[in-house]
């Protein structure tokens, strides 16, 4: 372990935090809310009382500097806010281990390290109040859609634009925040996996690849109503059926598709009652992988599968396009620091792509060399109050993540 760096402050301060952002249905750090600025307040608290340099830029994403011998900057980050009801660990595991990272850098270079570290709490990583989500992030990059979120509200009515004020924020300068990535020369992100693939594993630790390309689609089979009594079972233009006999068919596809997955996650159908075939059945498709033409080929799949069974059942089909993102692929020397950092700390390593998106990726997109690692996720569940981490394995990943930066930092020194 480097002199300087405890681990078990990180677990320690992971619990003080949950102790006064949580109630018994998980955490409530949603962004730009009382309890987010009351965690904002928190955690500068803990800053302040290091030689750092902390602010505030224009799209509300904390910046906590310690200024090196070059103004070319590694930078570490993670995200305070939470969705409602959330873990304890999403998000703000990744800030407190930077936190911590960041005091044995310090310790060990008597606050003058050979290049500048940087960290940032991404604000909104989760888009838990507005509906989109690592919106921090893709003002930074550059990507956010002004148009689109300036017509963002919440349940309450309130416009994202005035929510952002009220925390200090002026909507339309959240672009300015890009200059904060003037200088960057790495980007490195920690974050439990969320999902079940380490623990399954019964690895600790792995090496995230990219995060998954996503086509997510509305997909309507339009047939037509009929008395459920009088219409023979031949003569029916079911527009469920169709619909129902697509969603296997999409589970092959993901099969066959090396590593991809996809999801039906929701259906509608009208008139909606017990007494009339379905005229109209409304399902939405979400497709992830991280090889570009790999994810093509698996909307190229769908589609024509969907075409299939509606000329089968007479009936037609239309799709919309809901959202589309390209994968991201992570720097691969960054990648085999990290997998080696891994390794040196608890012995193996494995790289995996992440399934969900992170701030992580918008960083890669604004080219920003980039790489992200995961820690074992207990029950493989996250977003949940049941979200959870061995204690263990939250020390290792501080260490083998602290054993990253300093790889990461010596990577950019050699590049100046």
């Amino acid at each position: 372990m480097n002199t300087g760096l405890d681990p078990r402050r990180t677990v320690a301060e992971l619990k003080e935090l949950r102790s006064f952002t949580a109630d018994e249905n998980g955490a409530q750090r949603v962004a730009f809310t009382r309890k987010w600025v009351e965690t904002r307040a928190w955690l500068k608290q803990k800053l302040q009382a290091l030689p750092f340099e902390i602010h505030t830029d224009a799209a509300g994403n904390l910046w906590t500097t310690l200024r090196g011998q070059t103004e070319r900057a590694l930078l570490i980050g993670g995200h305070m806010d939470s969705v409602p009801n959330g873990g304890w660990l999403d998000g703000c595991l990744n800030v407190l281990a930077g936190v911590e990272v960041l005091r044995r850098i310090s310790t060990q270079y008597q606050g003058k390290p050979p290049v500048t570290v940087r960290l940032v709490d991404w604000a909104d990583e989760e888009g838990a109040r507005f509906g989109k989500s690592l919106f921090g992030s893709s003002a930074c990059s550059g990507n956010l859609d002004m148009d689109e979120a300036r017509g963002l509200k919440d349940k309450s009515g309130i416009r994202l634009p005035d929510a952002l004020k009220e925390v200090g924020v002026d909507f339309e300068r959240v672009k300015e925040s890009g200059q904060e990535l003037k200088h960057a020369a790495a980007y490195l992100e920690l974050h439990i996996e969320q999902g079940p693939v380490l623990l399954d594993l019964e690895l600790p630790l792995g090496a995230v690849l990219g995060t998954f390309g996503v086509e997510r689609h509305a997909i309507t089979f339009h047939g037509q109503a009929a008395h459920s009594g009088s219409t023979p079972m031949n003569r029916r233009k079911d527009a469920f059926l169709a619909a129902a006999k697509l969603s296997p068919e999409i589970y092959r596809i993901a099969e066959r598709s090396n590593g991809g997955v996809c999801t039906i996650g929701s259906c509608t159908t009208q008139p909606g009652i017990v007494t009339s075939v379905v005229a109209e059945c409304r399902i939405t498709l979400d497709q992830r992988h991280l090889d570009s033409p790999a994810l093509a080929r698996m909307l190229h799949e769908a589609k024509g599968a969907s075409e299939r069974f509606a000329r089968e059942g007479g009936v037609r089909v239309s799709w919309d396009r809901l959202w589309h993102i390209e994968p991201v692929l992570f720097n691969p020397e960054l990648i085999d620091l990290c997998a080696g950092a891994i390794s040196e700390t608890c012995g193996k390593s494995h790289r995996m792509p992440s399934g969900p998106l992170h701030d992580a990726a918008e960083v890669a997109r604004a080219g920003v060399p980039t790489v992200m690692m995961f820690v074992q996720s207990l029950h493989g569940i996250s977003h949940n109050k049941i979200e959870d981490t061995k204690e263990e394995h939250l020390e290792l990943c501080v260490t083998a993540f602290d054993n990253l930066a300093a790889k990461a930092m010596e990577w950019v020194r050699s590049r100046t």
